[in-house]
């Protein structure tokens, strides 16, 4: 099942897209920023990632699978144009998988034995159950792994593939209702999802290849305004879905003996659903967006809050409509108003070299600073930490040296 015009994409786009490769530059720029910044004290609330709400740091990587999204559908089908089905779908399964194998390298594992005894004992899955949890499910694997479960889509029309993110969606629930919820939120607690992430991850991605279609289809100059609905419909769904959250407000007579996960953190149960009836409307509606909600004695964690750890369904879908909104307005000011900020376009044209650099220069920055640092010298050691990456990767971009998977 594909998209008629799907094949006409190669021909009606075969430059870069400015706006792209600016939002994405955006991106890698916010993300050198919340992951360097999160690691002090004097950082702001906003940047530093939260288990409970969506902050500025936790919109960072839903943008980066909705550029993988937009960019797999421009890409893929001009590769079908030039080479044919069979050896673009070849080519780009043997890219994602070298992507999951420069995951694995990257994010490094500590050692999970001390002895040649221990390490038997443990055998196979004891040696991985953790890495697997917890040290290798993060932003590179994320994409590979994403963009491979939406390749049998990726050329399909536009109903497919939103059938096809519903039909994760509602996976994502069924099997956080089972036992993945409370599962990636215990010790070791999953990180960016955890390995069945990739479901909810899904949304930004094939939201994504919707916009991709929007601009090309329109050559470049798309309507605006069903952009602009369905972004803020999607924003407004994710908070609606996130409205959950309120069946499980700890009443005041129980706080002092609340666990943090609640027992049935999906479906609430009857006495819940009792708790709640005949209370005000007010008493049903979440927090907004970047707004901290009452802490663990007061609400209990579960499926419907924001959170990057789980890879809620809530947190998805508003990200999803957020990295919508954002990239419309860098096509506005890009594709239309001509507007191209180098430091954007360096970063951008390279997003993957500059993820793997920031995390060695961090490393080298990072052991002549201390978590309590002052605020100017936190700031300090940032812009330098900043600068150092920049200067390599716009090296590279002035070489014509581009890592690309």
């Amino acid at each position: 099942m594909t998209d008629t015009t799907t094949s006409t994409t190669a021909e009606k786009f075969n430059k870069r897209i400015v706006s792209l490769d600016q939002f994405r530059g955006y991106t890698v720029a916010g993300m050198f920023l919340v992951n360097y910044m999160g690691f002090f004290v004097v950082c702001p609330i906003v940047l530093k990632h939260h288990n409970t709400y969506c902050s500025y740091a936790d919109t960072i990587m839903p943008h980066f699978l909705f550029a993988v999204g937009f960019a797999y559908r421009l890409t893929f089908g001009r590769r079908v144009q030039t080479d044919g089905a069979v050896s673009a779908y070849a080519r780009v399964v043997r890219r994602l998988l070298g992507l999951v194998l420069v995951s694995l390298i990257m994010y490094r594992v500590d050692p999970i034995a001390n002895t040649w005894e221990e390490l038997q004992s443990l055998g196979i899955w004891g040696a991985i159950a953790d890495p697997l949890k917890r040290n290798w499910f993060q932003t590179l694997m994320h994409i590979a792994v994403t963009s491979l479960w939406i390749t049998p889509v990726i050329r399909a029309r536009a109903s497919v593939r939103v059938g096809f993110m519903i039909f994760s969606a509602v996976a994502h629930v069924i099997l956080s209702y089972y036992f993945y919820f409370t599962w990636v939120n215990t010790s070791p607690n999953g990180i960016d999802g955890g390995p069945l992430g990739f479901l909810t991850w899904t949304i930004p991605a094939i939201i994504g290849t919707l916009a991709c279609d929007w601009v090309v289809e329109a050559e470049g100059l798309p309507r605006v305004k069903p952009i602009l609905f369905w972004s803020f419909t999607l924003m407004l769904l994710g908070w609606a879905i996130s409205c959950g959250t309120r069946f499980y407000d700890v009443p005041i007579s129980e706080q002092l003996a609340t666990e943090k996960l609640a027992t049935h953190p999906v479906i609430p149960d009857e006495r819940q659903w009792e708790a709640k009836q005949g209370e005000p409307l007010s008493a049903y509606l979440a927090e907004p967006p970047f707004v901290k909600p009452p802490e663990q004695d007061q609400r209990q964690w579960n499926y419907w809050m924001m959170s990057q750890r789980a890879g809620t369904l809530s947190y998805l879908v508003f990200s999803a409509g957020l990295s919508l909104f954002v990239y419309l307005l860098f096509h506005l000011a890009c594709d239309r108003g001509n507007l191209q900020i180098p430091l954007f376009r360096t970063l951008g044209t390279n997003a993957l070299i500059a993820y793997i650099l920031q995390e060695l220069v961090g490393e080298a920055v990072k052991p002549f600073t201390t978590k309590d640092a002052a605020n100017w010298y936190a700031w300090g050691s940032f812009v330098l930490f900043f600068w150092v990456t920049w200067l390599i990767v716009r090296h590279l971009e002035k070489n014509k040296i581009h890592l690309r998977l």
